[in-house]
């Protein structure tokens, strides 16, 4: 067994434990080739010879481990989500468990199962042309790019309580007028942010988007429709106490299911996909790549079923 294990040295590259993840992983794997990523070299071209192996360790935030099921999407390469991040959603979702020792048996044996992905294009402007980039958990336009940049700061001291504070940093969010585009169905709503969900557990646990299941081709759309953080309270309150509702009836959240969607809001909000803000803004179209990336799982994952 060949395994490729790719560090982002922003995230990943500190963690201590991962030495004793690579001694626990060694002695039963034939050859393990461990290789950093530092932005001097894009992703592809450091993962270009991934065919080659049987198995890559993706070590990193959501962000990294989103980046590397982009970049090897329909390969059929199986993954492991290596959480090193802040968050750690996917992680999160998928019920890897973060000890060494678990994660090597994880690698060497753990259940391989094809999940959906999300892809979103942005148009080409004036001074760039378009792109494309995917995402493996949700990405987002409005609030929660904002949340995500006021948490950067504080990310290495106080870890996901960091977005708790970004929260808090903003509590008047910007109001936008969406033109949102389903599967060709047009929707005109005002909200604060618009999220694309793939896998629904978010920071502490909240599930804005009830029962979105990241096997089923689709992408969950949440419009968050509250004005100001007290607005939130009521979704908020629904999404830790009230598990068993109706997806469709989250206070000042409504929720949406589509391949295809198009935003566009005015004004403008900015974008993030798996806690990564970026310079870009709407509009954008994004849709579900149907089961297109390859995880592995510990047996006592919710999907292991699916095994």
């Amino acid at each position: 067994m060949r395994t490729l294990v790719v560090v982002n040295t922003r995230s990943g590259g500190g963690d201590a434990s991962l030495y004793d993840y690579l001694r626990s992983l060694s002695p039963a794997s034939e050859e393990v080739v461990v290789r950093y990523f530092s932005g001097q070299q894009t992703l592809e071209e450091l993962i270009g010879d991934a065919r080659s192996f049987d198995v890559v360790v993706a070590v990193g935030g959501d962000g990294t481990v989103s980046a590397v099921c982009y970049a090897l999407r329909d390969t059929g390469i199986p993954i492991l989500p290596y959480p090193a991040g802040t968050g750690n959603l996917l992680s999160l979702n998928l019920g890897v468990h973060l000890e060494p020792r678990v994660l090597a048996e994880t690698t060497l044996s753990g259940c391989r199962v094809r999940f959906d992905l999300g892809e979103i294009e942005r148009p080409s402007t004036a001074d760039a042309p378009s792109t494309r980039v995917g995402f493996a958990v949700m990405a987002g336009a409005g609030y929660d790019a904002s949340i995500v940049e006021a948490a950067a700061p504080w990310k290495s001291s106080i870890g996901a309580g960091a977005y708790l504070v970004g929260a808090l940093a903003n509590p008047t969010p910007t109001i936008s007028s969406f033109q949102i585009e389903l599967d060709g169905e047009s929707i005109e709503t005002d909200g604060i942010a618009v999220l694309l969900v793939n896998f629904g557990r978010m920071q502490f646990d909240l599930e804005f988007a009830r029962g979105a299941d990241p096997c089923d081709g689709l992408l969950d759309i949440a419009v968050l429709r509250s004005k100001n953080i007290a607005g939130l309270v009521p979704a908020v309150a629904a999404g830790i106490f009230d598990r068993a509702g109706d997806r469709h009836a989250i206070p000042g959240i409504d929720v949406y299911s589509a391949n295809t969607v198009s935003v566009i809001a005015e004004p403008l909000m900015r974008m993030q996909y798996d806690g990564e803000v970026v310079d870009a803004f709407t509009p954008f179209t994004a849709r579900a790549l149907p089961r297109a990336t390859t995880l592995l799982l510990p047996p006592d994952s919710p999907y292991a079923k699916n095994c």
